[in-house]
């Protein structure tokens, strides 16, 4: 299928109301949850989307729904959002490609393996069924005893889903349910009254609202800075490619920080070069460039840097706007950069190396997304501060889509001012300014 661009057909057309309980920007796998949330509880929301439903990561990521290798403040909300998952197909009537088939981290050389080892305590205090897998073991799994990698980390319980399927399937369920919907709606900017959100300015009018969740993704930062709020966001590209199909190998999904890959629905392999990203030279990176200091140490060998055309541009974006005027988000409705040649040809290279089910198999797509991470690689779940009835769901980082379920129910919870049975504090917006140490989360 593919991939969504400003040119694809507009498919949810609501009107616009005058007055809904909750606006969600945005109309990712996070909006769209936390709107089907919100109506379960009995509340009207209107999700505005400035695109297409899903059309950026949330139908351009890798599939993959795991609890394997995650933050562990994470895991109670992926543990929540598997939950959702298995039962999500019967409850709107649509096949979204989900299945449990278990997922694999491969080593690449000993210190993969001592990572594994090392997330396998928080394996252990949260009952995973984690285990980690010999290099025999890991050849009997993927029925390939000639491959190259020292072992694996697997968990049996970890799912895929087809991204490209799934979020619109749940919007249209929300859209029967009685949520509007509504795409090429561009939210410019908030209304307050006595300090406290009121509502939102669209491209198509104004909506009351008691309150706003901002599920922007990549736009996140920018929408906030409009309001004189700073949200420290950088942009990485990932280049993904979908082959032909072939018989069916290891039913699951593999990855290392080299090559990674997944069996699809349609019988294909969704592949990619693990964590080989591009970043765009752009003004987030230098006004943030001590922000993210520590994370690029970290994941430096796998990014790189680029002085694309338009440099000058995006080096003096617009910063500021008000409600009347024509946004950055109605001048680029559909993030869908171009992917990197030299990653598919490298990909070509690798196939049948790391697959060999893939030697025959042909190259049928490639696309890429623009991945959104703030400093520590952990996602923002929280009211804005000095913001009252704004909250931000964002950050992330490219694993968004398997957790979006659990966090879309946790951001319906806030929003409603409901107790939550484990601690949020790691997800505070508060984190980037309060002085307290940034923890990195797991760049796996």
């Amino acid at each position: 299928m593919p991939m969504l661009s400003k040119n694809s057909p507009i498919t949810f057309q609501a009107k616009l109301p005058e007055e809904v309980d909750v606006v969600i920007i945005g109309a990712g796998i996070i909006g769209i949850s936390t709107a089907w949330f919100l109506m379960k509880d009995g509340l009207s929301v209107l999700v505005c989307e400035k695109g297409r439903v899903g059309g950026e990561q949330s139908t351009r990521n890798w599939g993959w729904v795991r609890q394997m290798g995650r933050d562990e403040a994470e895991l109670p909300i992926i543990a929540e959002s598997l939950n959702i998952w298995d039962s999500i197909a019967g409850e709107i009537g649509e096949d979204i490609g989900f299945t449990r088939k278990g997922l694999l981290f491969l080593a690449e050389n000993e210190k993969d393996q001592k990572d594994f080892e090392e997330w396998m305590e928080i394996a252990k205090r949260h009952q995973l069924d984690t285990r980690i897998l010999s290099a025999a073991e890991l050849g009997k799994k993927l029925n390939y005893t000639e491959h190259r990698w020292k072992g694996a980390m697997y968990t049996p319980s970890d799912g895929r889903s087809e991204p490209s399927i799934a979020v619109p399937a749940i919007a249209r369920a929300a859209q029967r349910a009685g949520i509007r919907i509504i795409e090429n709606c561009a939210v410019r900017t908030t209304e307050t009254q006595a300090g406290v959100v009121s509502g939102v300015i669209t491209e198509l009018g104004t909506v009351r609202a008691n309150a706003v969740v901002c599920a922007g993704g990549a736009w996140s930062s920018a929408f906030l800075a409009n309001l004189g709020v700073t949200f420290p966001q950088l942009l990485v590209k990932g280049t993904v490619v979908r082959t032909s199909a072939v018989s069916e190998g290891y039913a699951g999904g593999a990855g290392s920080y080299k090559f990674s890959f997944r069996r699809r629905q349609d019988g294909g392999y969704t592949l990619s070069l693990g964590n080989y990203l591009d970043h765009s030279l752009c003004a987030d990176s230098f006004r943030y460039f001590t922000d993210f200091l520590p994370a690029l140490k970290m994941t430096w060998s796998g990014t790189r840097l680029r002085c694309d055309d338009g440099l000058l541009k995006r080096l003096f974006p617009t910063r500021r706007w008000e409600g009347d005027e024509v946004t950055p988000f109605e001048q680029t409705r559909v993030l869908n950069p171009t992917p990197n040649l030299r990653v598919v040809r490298k990909i070509q290279q690798l196939m049948a190396s790391n697959l060999p089910i893939l030697a025959k198999a042909q190259i049928e797509e490639t696309w890429a997304g623009i991945i959104d991470a703030p400093p520590d690689f952990v996602p923002v779940m929280d009211e804005i501060p000095n913001y009252k009835n704004l909250f931000l769901a964002s950050g992330f980082s490219g694993h968004g889509f398997g957790i979006g379920p659990g966090a879309g129910k946790v951001m319906a919870t806030l929003v409603q001012g409901k107790q939550i049975d484990f601690d949020l504090s790691r997800f505070r917006f508060s984190r980037f300014s309060d002085g307290s140490p940034l923890i990195l989360g797991p760049a796996l």
